[in-house]
């Protein structure tokens, strides 16, 4: 194997696990650390720098980061259920406990560029775009038919889960920016908001369709028969107070959590979540699941509707048919997986009874507002034909993203898109390449402080995950605004933080201060350092103290040493507990923190501002 290249911005970035998992890509160690020190603010800044809004996500994220985390992997042997950082709900501590930094946010500009941006939609994509370009000069204009903004985050999320306080803040702090926010202005034609000689549009207009379910009875038992997330929507705008003692909830995504939770609410005795596929299978995040359980609701699977039952146009219950997986690999395809199939298990279909039904059964884009005659291409599921790197349509200055560019997904996507259609606007109306991506800057500090010092806390706490504590059930059932976590107290985070890993701690080697001691061999306590020839990567692999079988993580392979054998390290299993930094005898190990930001819109993504002034990347 080739010397491995960590001057490359990537490397250092995917062993970093949490922070290249995360579509906006968050510094993650560095916010935990920040807490653990008990400054919030600055917590508070590093996460809205990256992902927008902190108090919102760390209530609702889907947490791409927590399965990536590396210390789920490194506890492995150690417990039936090894659990990673709980890294959502710290983001959500540097909200809770931050000093007032309004002062630290980007300030209006004080002169407008010229160019005019129209975003289609108050939600988190089009808000990323106002928040990246606004301070730019940019004039942008924010069109959504509610008169509040936030889109999903504030009409498809309970109250319980996520404060309308928190919304005001962290959408404030966007519209505050000089955003002209045109409440309760639909768009019903692109064509004619083109004709309003905006330089570009964004279109963040979401997945505004429940799917639903046609069949026998719908049409007659429709008074008592609603789409999940219009549903949803009634509840958080208050034009639905109330629902049927016996619900249930057809889905098994996050929305019908939210409903099956909500229905509990509004006068739900008797709820029930059913679905066709396996309780594994479920669309839905483990710890919403696990929520919706906690406050007594069962959830049935392996069960299809077949009809609505009513006597004489009223909703009596549902009728569903009991099915199994059946898995088989396709005729002529050995190597792949086998494909999942529901059958009929043959048994008598069953009848659950109820006076409302919630449908969640999933979510579609709807774009009638789009004439097809303005040069954007629609696929054959009527989606937007985009460019994945730019999300520029076939006509170069419409743009989508968030749940209207690729399907329902998760407010965290919607950042990621916001901040790369940010990027490809700007760079569109400066005349530039919009393929051209700015790389991410990347820093390489040590933090020896002594001989043997660090400055940072590298030893590995033992302890398991820390749960966050929940309001009473007898309280929280009552009012469907009161919020049901609690959060950790500063005692707690500063407890869980000191599970991270500092995975952005990285041990860097230098091969020409290495006497080949294997001191640090001896005292890795998990085996992940062998000195030995060199070799092909798969036979490189089988051969270390350790096996490395995980192949989606990297070796660290050093130059060749004076014995001509190379230091190969493991990066899946390293601990960063900076111990083979502390035992060499010569400095050839050092802990050097990594810190990689992405680059926004602005000078540092134009490309003659950074080949002029020399905006690039720090090299390590």
């Amino acid at each position: 194997m080739k010397p491995t290249d960590i001057g490359n911005p990537d490397y250092f970035h995917k062993v970093v696990d949490c922070q290249w998992a995360c579509p906006a890509h968050t510094p993650v160690p560095e916010y935990i650390r920040l807490i653990a020190q008990g400054r919030y603010g600055d917590a508070y800044m590093v996460n809205w720098n990256s992902n927008v809004f902190p108090g919102i996500l760390g209530r609702t994220c889907d947490r791409p980061c927590e399965p990536a985390c590396r210390r789920g992997r490194v506890e492995e042997n150690q417990g039936e259920k090894p659990e990673p950082v709980a890294i959502c709900r710290l983001k959500r501590v540097a909200a809770d406990f931050k000093e007032d930094i309004r002062d630290r946010l980007p300030k209006k500009a004080a002169r407008r560029n010229g160019k005019r941006i129209a975003c289609v939609g108050a939600g988190p994509a089009s808000l990323t775009v106002a928040r990246d370009l606004a301070p730019l000069g940019y004039h942008v204009t924010v069109f959504d038919s509610d008169r509040l903004a936030g889109g999903m985050i504030r009409s498809q999320i309970p109250k319980f889960r996520l404060p309308e306080s928190v919304i005001d803040e962290e959408v404030g702090y966007i519209l505050d920016l000089g955003v002209d926010f045109r409440a309760g202005h639909r768009v019903d034609s692109l064509k004619a908001l083109l004709g309003e000689g905006f330089d570009a549009v964004f279109v963040g207009s979401g997945a505004p369709r429940g799917r639903d379910l046609t069949i026998p009875g719908r049409k007659e038992a429709a008074a008592n028969i609603h789409i999940g997330i219009d549903w949803l929507s009634s509840v958080a705008f208050g034009h639905v107070t109330k629902i049927g003692r016996r619900v249930i909830v057809l889905g098994g995504g996050n929305t019908a959590m939210d409903c099956c939770r909500s229905s509990r609410r509004l006068g739900g005795e008797d709820v029930k979540v059913i679905v066709r596929s396996g309780f594994e299978e479920m669309k839905a995040s483990p710890w919403e699941k696990e929520d919706a359980m906690h406050e007594g609701i069962p959830i049935l699977n392996y069960l299809v509707p077949k009809a609505f039952l009513h006597d004489e146009g009223k909703l009596t219950g549902v009728l569903f048919e009991k099915v199994k997986a059946v898995y088989s690999k396709p005729e002529g395809k050995p190597d792949e997986k086998p494909r999942r199939s529901l059958v009929p298990t043959g048994e008598p279909d069953v009848a659950h009874e109820c006076d409302d039904v919630l449908v969640a059964v999933g979510q579609e884009n709807a774009f009638p507002w789009i004439e097809r005659d303005i040069g954007i291409e629609f696929d054959e599921w009527g989606m937007p034909v985009l460019d994945p790197v730019t999300l520029q349509s076939k006509r170069k200055d419409v743009l989508f993203g968030g749940d209207s560019a690729l399907g329902p997904k998760n407010i965290i996507w919607a950042v990621a898109h916001g901040h790369d259609a940010a990027i490809s606007i700007d760079r569109l109306c400066h005349g530039e390449d919009v393929h051209d991506r700015p790389p991410p800057q990347v820093n390489l500090l040590s933090q020896k402080m002594g001989i043997h010092e660090w400055s940072y806390d590298n030893q590995v706490a033992p302890e398991q995950r820390f749960k966050v504590p929940l309001k009473d059930l007898t309280i929280a059932l009552k009012n469907i605004k009161e919020e049901v976590e609690l959060g950790f107290d500063p005692e707690l985070a500063w407890k869980e933080a000191q599970r991270c890993l500092n995975c952005d701690v990285q041990t860097v080697f230098t091969a020409k201060l290495c006497i080949e001691c294997d001191a640090c061999v001896d005292i890795c306590p998990v085996d992940c350092i062998t000195f030995t020839a060199n070799g092909e990567e798969g036979e490189l692999r089988a051969r270390l103290n350790a096996p490395a079988t995980n192949l989606d993580q990297a070796l660290y392979v050093s130059a060749p040493l004076k014995t001509a054998r190379v230091m190969v390290k493991d990066e899946d299993v390293c601990l960063h507990c900076g111990l083979c930094a502390e035992r060499c005898p010569t400095g050839a190990w050092d802990m050097q923190k990594t810190l990689i930001e992405m680059v926004d819109a602005g000078p540092g993504a134009r490309t003659h501002i950074r080949t002029n002034k020399k905006i690039s990347r720090k090299a390590a």
